[in-house]
């Protein structure tokens, strides 16, 4: 029991220290207000148009699935380096099975994703437009 009382300890200490250094700059920090610290900086220029700017949704897609084929790669380079061992212990088949069906599960997703054009930037019209007259 005594282990779990040092851990209680130690998150304590590690909630209260940096509550304690937010409190400690809210005090001391000088408070002056003025109408340019509340605009958006923009290096010293004067801001045009407003903040909110529709994105296309396509930089979204594309990051996730970079994050989930970066996410890949975390999983395979370790099992790369345990390969050899991992043969000699428990034979081809169970090493190398579970790795080519979560491979096999990836690039089914690959292929769903191409299909429904989550890889495929979206062309402007004057784009479409050239295209469809070549």
């Amino acid at each position: 029991m005594s282990t779990w009382i040092a851990v209680g300890a130690l998150a304590l200490v590690g909630v209260l220290i940096p509550l304690g250094m937010m409190a400690v700059s809210a005090l001391l920090r000088p408070t002056v207000p003025e109408q340019g610290k509340s605009s958006i900086y923009e290096s010293g220029e004067v801001p045009t148009g407003t903040t909110r700017i529709r994105f296309n949704i396509q930089y979204y897609m594309v990051a996730l699935l970079f994050l989930v084929f970066d996410i890949e790669t975390v999983f395979i380079f370790p099992w790369t380096l345990i390969y050899t061992d991992a043969v000699a212990q428990v034979g081809l088949l169970h090493a190398l099975g579970p790795m080519l069906v979560f491979i096999a599960v990836l690039v089914a997703a690959l292929i769903w994703a191409w299909r429904t054009g989550a890889v495929q930037w979206i062309k402007s019209p004057e784009a479409a437009k050239r295209s469809r007259l070549q």
